[in-house]
């Protein structure tokens, strides 16, 4: 068999592998040894390769440490109360507590940067309580599922992180040219849950009352302080992203641990009271973790991380392999021949849209961002504009079948069934979609929060 008909097998044979459910690390680790094989390419260098995305990826121990943000979040109790502030409100508007979910997500993502983790957290705390309240649990996990998408897009991110390591760009750049797009989504999925929830008939509305609002923005101060603290310092340049993804665990660390005794000497007061009956001092103080706890959160972090650090591994050789290949040259000369700016920033798009329904949204930047960015910068788009439309596409992957990674962990914290998420995931869609042409149209919308920008 010639090299071209063996690159033909094993490209069928691992895309056979993927369709079985073989994780996707697995599927390309084969495909890359494979064709290493093929071309001649020494293993060891497969190893090197490997072995040097994580000696000289400062960048990327941000990953680990805002995964571990997220988890220490959650369990202190301050996600509750940013969720509780969302519904406060929102809560006296049709719809009121879907359009909290989305607003809850908006604030998470602010402060994990994780999609996965942001639909797990908010879809496990309010999916629940949306069912109760009257609200289709198909519609409610599907709500879940695409308010994650924006985890990617506010910051901080971490695949903003893996991008600008890839490109070479600022990451806190990248970081503030994501908020604007990453609001714009959020209120883009609010309306659509609006007028869903209307038509409807679904949820129960509360009355718009001061005193629930000041209470829950008081409970979720500790929240706020997170989210400007991460903002604050890397907008100013006070610390690199991964100077402030450290300072944010400890910040939630020592957050945590002083609160859990203050919360028992309190009797441990509980969350589902009615906000009447609780004190200012109640929502001041979240319930916090203890010592011991700290290694099994440490733990579940690890887990995330161990899947997704090794994926940027191989696919980083991957991208290599592909190089040799002249794949690159192949998708560049076509891109190349569209024509213009627009038509290579919209054929561009329509790849990244394409690639998000069967891949991750980590492999399709790794290989596509490489060959698509230096393209689209030839013809005029501002590089750190064009690292949020093409991320903008690769979240929207995240709700788009077949593969639609949110849609498997809202159907896994929710129990509903992956295909019945579907019918109620299309208008989110269709919103995240107009989104995106909307931020790819007016390269403002990325850029007028960049200083100097």
């Amino acid at each position: 068999m010639t090299d071209g008909s063996w690159t033909i097998f094993i490209s069928i044979a691992v895309t056979f592998l993927f369709m079985l459910g073989v994780p996707v690390f697995l599927v390309i680790g084969y495909w890359v040894i494979g064709m290493s094989l093929v071309l001649g390419l020494p293993l060891i260098n497969t190893g090197a390769a490997l072995a040097d995305v994580f000696t000289d990826g400062f960048a990327l121990l941000a990953m680990p440490l805002f995964i571990l943000t997220g988890d220490l979040i959650n369990r202190s109790g301050i996600a509750r109360r940013l969720s509780d502030f969302a519904y406060s409100l929102l809560g006296w508007l049709r719809g009121g507590l879907a359009m909290a979910s989305l607003g809850a997500c908006g604030l998470f993502a602010a402060i994990s940067g994780s999609n996965s983790a942001t639909t797990a957290t908010i879809g496990s705390m309010l999916h629940p309580e949306m069912v109760k309240g009257g609200y289709d649990e198909r519609f409610s996990a599907a709500t879940a599922a695409a308010g994650g998408t924006v985890g990617i897009i506010i910051p901080p991110s971490i695949i903003f992180i893996v991008y600008g390591f890839l490109l070479n760009l600022p990451i806190s750049e990248l970081f503030v040219a994501g908020i604007i797009p990453g609001a714009m989504m959020v209120g883009a999925m609010m309306l659509v849950a609006f007028i869903i929830c209307t038509m409807n008939g679904w949820g129960h509305l509360i009355r718009l009352e001061m005193a629930r609002v000041f209470k829950t923005g008081v409970g979720a101060w500790l929240g706020f302080f997170a989210i400007g603290l991460v903002l604050w310092g890397i907008y100013t340049g006070k610390f690199s992203p991964t100077e402030a993804a450290g300072v944010t665990v400890g910040f939630c660390i020592i957050v945590g641990f002083l609160s859990l005794p203050v919360y028992a000497m309190m009797g441990r007061p509980s969350e589902d009271r009615d906000f009447r009956e609780r004190s200012i001092s109640e929502y001041l103080v979240v319930k916090g973790f203890g010592p011991l706890e700290l290694p099994s959160i440490t733990m579940r972090s690890a887990q995330i991380t161990g899947i997704l650090a090794p994926l940027i591994a191989v696919s980083v050789v991957m991208q290599q392999i592909l190089s040799v290949l002249g794949a690159q040259e192949i998708i560049g000369e076509f891109v190349r021949g569209m024509g213009g700016y627009y038509a290579v920033l919209f054929t561009s798009m329509a790849i990244v849209f394409v690639a998000g329904m069967v891949l991750e949204s980590l492999p399709v930047t790794i290989i596509l961002a490489p060959i698509l960015a230096p393209i689209a910068h030839s013809v005029g788009v501002e590089p750190v504009q064009f690292g949020v439309i093409f991320l903008v596409g690769a979240s929207i992957g995240f709700i788009t079948p077949p593969y639609g990674l949110n849609l498997y962990v809202a159907s896994g914290v929710t129990g509903v069934p992956y295909f019945r998420l579907l019918r109620y995931t299309v208008p989110y869609l269709v919103a995240l979609l107009s989104v995106w042409i909307i931020v790819a149209l007016v390269p403002v919308l990325s850029t007028i929060l960049i200083p100097n920008g």
